[in-house]
């Protein structure tokens, strides 16, 4: 896998990275998947740190420029293989992204390129407001990755994904990119946004400058979202994206006019008390979708609103109406 970078190296311990700002920078890891892992679930402790036989290690690590990067990027994609761009959300280290990215790639084996961007985050409960104004710091590193990816020439996909925080921060990268006219390189991502920690007014706002996107921006959504839920008391009440009803007024609005992909996995079973984190699941459910579909969840239809059962499959629900409204059926 690929990692890009804007944290600074961690000068305390002087091993890794920590929630410093620094220049962006790329690196390539190769990362062990212990034997016995489970699909969704990231097997590591600091006891078992390194053994590769019961915990993720990272057992290879090579610094690389902005070209070096460019090329290995190009030379690992085939010419058409599937790229996926993950950006991770508030309280992550460098390590936990990395592993993350690592068992979604084990799990949903489509993506033959995986690329980390990480920026840099406390890690911490307590640093929520340090971390929203890093990933305002971040939004320009992010765009230049984009640009960089974007503008290789590849025919495969490439899927960019933001958790929580990061779905705000990519978000507002493609709205810099839309700003500076570059729109043959938006178009060029397959966007989806787990669990987004955005205002919905401000999403509004965002995707009035974006605009369509085709496949259509997805979104997943869970009501019960805890981690949004105290996300949205530290904003002053405010709605979150990530934690709407499908059939919000709000939502639908920006759904009719933007050709919106909303999809409620609510019953997909979290892996934590915060269950912020549902998308993991949904990912190597949908893994499956991806090897006989050509693309996840092609075969729900496009714009609309769903609801997915605990197999990862869409039902029929009081969403059909609204999904039929919003898809023109």
């Amino acid at each position: 896998m690929f990692v890009a970078t804007d944290r600074a190296p961690d000068g305390v311990r002087q091993v890794g990275y920590g929630s410093g700002r620094a220049a962006l920078r790329y690196e390539e890891l190769t990362v062990s998947v212990p034997p016995g892992h489970q699909p969704g679930n990231i097997e590591w402790t600091e006891a078992a740190a390194r053994n590769p036989a019961k915990s993720f290690v990272v057992t290879r690590r090579r610094t690389l420029d902005e070209e070096a990067f460019r090329r290995a990027v190009a030379l690992r994609s085939g010419g058409n293989g599937t790229t996926g761009i993950f950006v991770h959300g508030y309280n992550y280290t460098l390590t936990e992204a990395v592993f993350r990215v690592a068992q979604l790639s084990a799990d949903a084996t489509s993506v033959r390129v995986p690329i980390l961007f990480s920026w840099p985050s406390e890690a911490a409960v307590a640093g929520y407001v340090a971390d929203r104004d890093a990933v305002t710091y971040a939004r320009d590193d992010l765009a230049r990755l984009l640009g960089i990816v974007g503008e290789l020439r590849t025919k495969g996909r490439i899927f960019l994904v933001g958790h929580s925080m990061g779905g705000w921060l990519v978000m507002e990268s493609l709205r810099q990119l839309r700003l500076e006219g570059r729109d043959r390189l938006v178009d060029r991502f397959e966007v989806a946004l787990a669990a987004p920690d955005i205002d919905v007014d401000v999403f509004r706002r965002q995707i009035a400058v974006v605009g369509a996107l085709d496949p259509p921006l997805t979104i997943l959504v869970a009501k019960d979202d805890r981690a949004l839920a105290v996300s949205q008391r530290l904003s002053g009440g405010r709605q979150r994206v990530g934690s709407v009803d499908v059939d919000d007024p709000h939502l639908e609005e920006v759904a009719r006019r933007a050709d919106i992909r909303i999809i409620d996995i609510s019953s997909v079973e979290p892996s934590d008390g915060t269950r912020h984190d549902r998308f993991v699941r949904f990912a190597t459910l949908q893994s499956r979708e991806m090897a006989t579909e050509g693309s996840p969840l092609g075969s729900i239809g496009r714009a609309g609103a769903y609801v997915f059962n605990t197999a990862g499959a869409a039902v029929a629900s009081p969403f059909t109406l609204a999904g039929r409204a919003l898809g023109g059926q």
